[in-house]
């Protein structure tokens, strides 16, 4: 097993080794957030690491790609908007600056957030929520990762 999966999250995850994996679906797999200053912070990841872009996929599965973020967004709105009564909407975002390989995020916003970033990408917020063990992935996050899951089967199965 991979000391740390988060050096090799695709690979780590086509193992069964990633713990942040909510699903596999079929262009990729729905994990949670390693983050969570968002309550349902999650990310689509490319099942192939060596896919780098969008237009690196050839288009069928750049299409179920597409459909799969738009899936898991949807998923994230529900089991936030049922968990939470000050949830607003989910951010899609494909950037891919940082790391090398395909992924979308998919980021709540609430209406709690603070009033200077509340309409601001995300990316603005301050370092210490992205590094704060508070923030970090946990066993209390598990009934939320339980209910984008849920929500994904569904969403799949309709």
């Amino acid at each position: 097993m991979v000391d740390d999966w988060r050096t090799d999250r695709i690979g780590s995850a086509l193992r069964g080794e990633n713990p942040a994996v909510v699903r596999h679906l079929s262009a990729g797999f729905a994990v949670i957030g390693d983050v969570q200053f968002l309550p349902g912070y999650s990310v689509l990841l490319a099942d192939d690491p060596r896919v780098e872009r969008l237009s690196d996929l050839p288009k069928g599965k750049r299409l179920t790609f597409l459909s799969e973020m738009e899936q898991l967004g949807e998923a994230v709105e529900r089991a936030c908007a049922r968990m939470d009564p000050a949830f607003r909407r989910v951010n899609l975002e494909i950037l891919g600056n940082t790391d090398g390989f395909l992924h979308a995020h998919v980021w709540p916003r609430f209406d709690w957030e603070p009033s200077e970033l509340v309409r601001m990408p995300v990316w603005l917020y301050p370092r210490d929520r992205w590094t704060d063990a508070r923030y970090a992935l946990g066993p209390q996050h598990d009934a939320l990762r339980e209910a984008i899951g849920n929500e994904l089967d569904r969403l799949r199965s309709a």
